[in-house]
């Protein structure tokens, strides 16, 4: 050990004995030697302790569900900054070393928390924030970016905007969203139907693996590549950068959005809807979001709008659109636009693009969420039933979002996101409740999962699937069998995000990760030498 870092070493450890409530002697053993381990490599501004004045602060910044933040969550005894890919390797190295779980956050848009937070209040575990490793290099000329995991959606569509008006790329249409964790899950979004998930246009990574060894595509291995690319965060590897593909679009598309109540026959708007938003052309992609009693019908099409005019004119003439409807705006702007637009009360054009680079908000939400895959029409009968429920005053958003298109073209094998032909519409179910509602529950929960019941009759079966960037800690938590998570237990849960795929995925958790060191409520097992593992 250089002279300098036995100074950061003793520097940290005197923090942690002066600061630490209790005497520094009480402290666990590994919990000191994994701090020591991260001190030799990482500089102590780096690492934080819940004794350090910023911890609470830097913990809450990217909690964007309260459910996480709330007196009592289980929370990591240690905090890493990593500000450059050196410092994740370590703490890497060090957790394995000395015994330590290590969880990963990008951006903190995580639906039950397993990001920051553990739902065993007896598990000492450290986080590793990578939010600051957000460099994006466009090349425009050659159609591709490199862009590290902590970048937001937002900062590569501006990144992305700015170098070209003729690209793009298909992510979600929530700028804040950290790419680490977006791209790990999928990434759909507005120009889902026209070029796939954002994971489907990922050409290379770098990865930490559990050995702290730094790898690219080629090194990885193609099983290992397939994975992260769908197979949800905080299993295989952790990535620092994603190769992109970036999609071609027009200087100007358009754009639309229109708002039908229940009295203006909002549920045979949508009762239609389902029938033709997964036939029509590849190049539109028409959502419907229902909230407040009202069902908004939002478009966007590479293409100018008096053809967009012509095709809803054809093809669905009963929701009356008209030229004054549509908007032709470059695809930078759209990205603004189909934010603002689940804000009724504001006013997408007041937005400069900046918005896109706003990477933190005082979190101010409860969230608890619920998704589904539709193969058949659901009977106007059950949208009546649907709506009956949205109208309760606990109720929150729903959202519905067209598939086939070029998602049905490619192989439900192709990465480990299997929803693809035959699926009608994704349909997310939310329930949300502010600060100012009090941190109770109960009635906001209750409602999402009563409703998720009863649509049980009309949507995907055996397995009834999700989307695991939509994650659902009710579908089941990991259990242990000896020292690694089980397989069989996994599966209860494992098969509805990814349904064949599942056993594939923990074939490569047994070849990358066999010891189960990045491990969470919901993390791939390793399958069992038992179960065999030709599969890959």
């Amino acid at each position: 050990m250089t002279t300098a870092k036995t100074s950061n070493t003793l520097q940290l450890l005197t923090i942690l004995c002066i600061s630490f409530t209790s005497s520094c002697s009480a402290s666990s053993t590994t919990d000191d030697a994994f701090l020591s381990c991260l001190a030799e490599e990482v500089p102590p501004s780096l690492i934080l302790t819940p004794s350090s004045s910023s911890y609470e602060t830097f913990l809450t910044s990217s909690i964007r569900n309260l459910r996480y933040a709330l007196p009592g969550t289980p929370r990591p005894f240690a905090l890493v900054e990593a500000a450059e890919h050196s410092h994740v390797q370590a703490t890497v190295r060090c957790g394995r070393r000395h015994g330590v779980r290590v969880r990963t956050r990008s951006g903190g848009h995580d639906y039950e928390g397993v990001s920051s937070a553990s739902a065993d209040s007896h598990e000492r575990f450290a986080l590793l924030d990578i939010g600051a490793l957000r460099a994006i290099h466009v090349d425009a000329a050659r159609a591709e970016a490199w862009a590290e995991s902590g970048a937001t959606v937002g900062e590569l569509y501006y990144a992305v905007g700015t170098a070209s008006r003729t690209l793009g790329f298909p992510a979600g249409t929530c700028p804040s969203v950290g790419l680490g964790g977006h791209l790990s899950g999928g990434g759909i979004g507005m120009l889902a139907r026209e070029y796939g998930l954002g994971s489907d246009n990922v050409l290379d990574a770098l990865v930490v693996d559990a050995d702290g060894r730094l790898l690219n595509r080629s090194t990885m291995g193609e099983d290992h590549f397939w994975a992260i690319r769908g197979g949800g965060g905080g299993s295989f590897s952790i990535v620092l950068s994603w190769k992109l593909r970036l999609v071609r679009v027009p200087e100007r598309i358009s754009v639309f959005t229109i708002n039908r109540s229940r009295n203006q026959s909002a549920v045979d708007l949508i009762t239609k809807w389902q029938e033709i938003a997964s036939a029509l052309p590849s190049d539109i992609v028409l959502r419907v979001l229902v909230e407040n009693q009202q069902a908004r019908f939002v478009a966007q099409y590479l293409g100018p709008c008096h053809r967009l005019l012509h095709l809803m004119r054809t093809r669905f003439p009963e929701l009356g659109m008209t030229r004054q409807d549509c908007e032709e705006i470059s695809w930078i702007q759209s990205t603004v636009y189909n934010h603002v637009v689940h804000y009724q009360s504001i006013d997408w054009r007041s937005k400069p693009l900046e918005v896109l680079l706003e990477r933190t908000d005082k979190p101010d939400v409860y969230l608890k969420a619920k998704s589904d895959y539709v193969l058949e029409p659901m009977p106007r009968h059950a949208w009546e039933s649907l709506w009956a429920w949205i109208e309760k005053p606990e109720a929150g958003p729903l959202a519905l979002d067209p598939l086939e298109g070029m998602m049905g073209n490619i192989s439900p094998s192709a990465t480990p996101f299997p929803h693809r032909k035959g699926n009608l519409f994704q349909i997310e179910y939310y329930s949300v409740w502010y600060v100012n509602d009090g941190p109770s529950a109960s009635k906001h929960i209750r409602w999402v999962r009563e409703l998720h019941k009863e649509m049980e009759p009309y949507v995907s079966k055996n397995p009834r699937a999700v989307y695991v960037n939509y994650r659902d800690l009710d579908l089941g938590t990991n259990e242990l069998e000896g020292n690694v998570t089980s397989y069989a237990k996994g599966r209860i849960w494992g098969e509805k995000y990814f349904k064949g795929n599942f056993q594939r995925l923990a074939a490569v958790k047994a070849m990358v990760d066999p010891e189960d060191f990045f491990r969470h409520e919901q993390s791939i097992p390793p399958l069992p030498a038992t179960q065999g593992r030709s599969v890959i």
